[in-house]
């Protein structure tokens, strides 16, 4: 007898329930957060919905939407050329196929977001994490959990900002620097509204975790929800952003693969 192929063995995986795939994305709508600028700034747009026709005399068999959004709302992919330190690498429609799967780790600092919403993640937690659970996965994602996706229904929670600008959690500026280029890691992944802190702004430089990871060719998927339905290791991650020609980035549907026993 023929062995089973690798497909077939995944499809019967999935069919049997010992693969379950779980959704990662944000339900993108018209109360789906965004970020916010300072207003000498340009702004993003809020997804909208434009009917075309619903089963009337516009169209009577059919019913369809034109949609507007900025290319960094809810649930999305960053690409390199988003920032100007990758301002001569990839848009979003030339980022490798092969590249939008890969493993991914799950880093789970939610108990330290919720006593301290700035909290910074430094090298030696991921170092420690390291100890615990192994390596940092070649050419795959970490993901930052911090229960911020029970946020994302307000604008207000989700943003967290007061006079003194936003405070979310994420990486420091070194551990941005280390994960990024001393790190086999092919990108970012984080429950808030961006890939950096809420205070990045100030730090040195700037949203370290947009200018080290965009500038040294790697991603940033943000917005991400059900993290805590992955385990440490093992999940595959499946990122799916619109081809979209000179594009920054791209609302994306992202799933993961979890082998169950």
């Amino acid at each position: 007898m023929p062995q089973p192929s690798v497909l077939s063995a995944l499809l019967a995986g999935l069919q049997g329930g010992s693969i379950e795939v779980v959704d990662l994305t944000s339900p993108l709508s018209s109360t789906t957060p965004v970020i916010q600028l300072p207003p000498q700034f340009g702004q993003t747009q809020v997804f909208e919905l434009e009917e075309i026709s619903r089963y009337d005399d516009r169209g009577p068999a059919w019913y369809w939407n034109n949609f507007r959004s900025g290319e960094h709302t809810g649930t999305h992919f960053d690409a390199p050329v988003h920032w100007v330190t990758g301002k001569d690498l990839a848009d979003v429609a030339s980022v490798p196929v092969g590249r939008l799967i890969a493993p991914a780790v799950v880093l789970d600092f939610s108990e330290h977001a919720a006593k301290d919403p700035d909290f910074l993640v430094e090298v030696d937690h991921v170092k420690a994490w390291e100890a615990d659970n192994g390596p940092l996965p070649e050419g795959g994602w970490l993901l930052l959990r911090t229960g911020w996706d029970a946020r994302s229904q307000s604008q207000e929670a989700f943003l967290n900002a007061d006079e003194n600008g936003p405070h979310t959690p994420g990486l420091s500026a070194e551990c941005a620097r280390w994960v990024a280029e001393e790190t086999p890691v092919l990108g970012l992944g984080t429950e808030t509204v961006g890939t950096d802190a809420g205070r990045a702004h100030s730090f040195d430089p700037a949203f370290p975790c947009h200018s080290y990871f965009l500038g040294a060719d790697k991603y940033g998927l943000t917005q991400l929800q059900n993290l805590a339905s992955l385990p440490p290791t093992g999940a595959v991650v499946i990122a799916g952003p619109l081809p979209i020609v000179s594009g920054s980035g791209s609302p994306a549907r992202v799933l993961a693969l979890v082998e169950r026993s």
